[in-house]
C-alpha cells in the first residue's frame, strides 16, 4: 500500500486558493482590475462551495458589488446569505446594506 500524504486539518489555515484570492483583492494592485477580480472570483468559488465561510462572504461581496449582470448579483446575495447564516458579521452587514427594506420588514413583522 503506497504512502499517502494527508493534510493536517487540525490547523485552521485557509486553503491556498482562498489565500491567493484574498491577497489579490486586498494587497495586490491587480485586484483593482477586472481581470484580477475575475481571477479572484474563480479562486473563491471552490472553497465557497466546500463551505468555507470566509470564501462565501468574500465571493458574495465581490459578485454583489462588481458583477455586471443581475444573475451574478443574485448568486452573490445567496453566498452572502449562506455566510450570514453561518455567523459571518461582514456578510450580515453587506446584506443589510443591500437590502435595507428587508431588514426593516423583518423588524416590524409580528411574531
Amino acid at each position: 500500500m503506497p504512502f499517502r500524504f494527508l493534510p493536517d486539518t487540525s490547523r485552521s489555515v485557509p486553503p491556498l486558493p482562498l489565500r491567493v484570492a484574498l491577497w489579490l483583492l486586498d494587497e495586490s494592485p491587480l485586484g483593482r482590475t477586472d481581470g484580477g477580480k475575475r481571477l479572484a472570483g474563480r479562486l473563491l468559488r471552490l472553497p465557497a462551495q466546500r463551505g468555507v465561510v470566509q470564501a462565501q462572504s468574500r465571493l458574495g461581496r465581490l459578485l454583489c458589488h462588481d458583477a455586471a449582470d443581475l444573475c451574478a448579483r443574485r448568486r452573490g446575495q445567496e453566498w452572502l446569505r449562506q455566510a450570514a447564516r453561518a455567523g459571518d458579521p461582514q456578510a450580515r452587514q453587506a446584506l443589510d446594506q443591500l437590502n435595507p427594506q428587508l431588514r426593516l420588514n423583518a423588524r416590524t413583522r409580528p411574531r
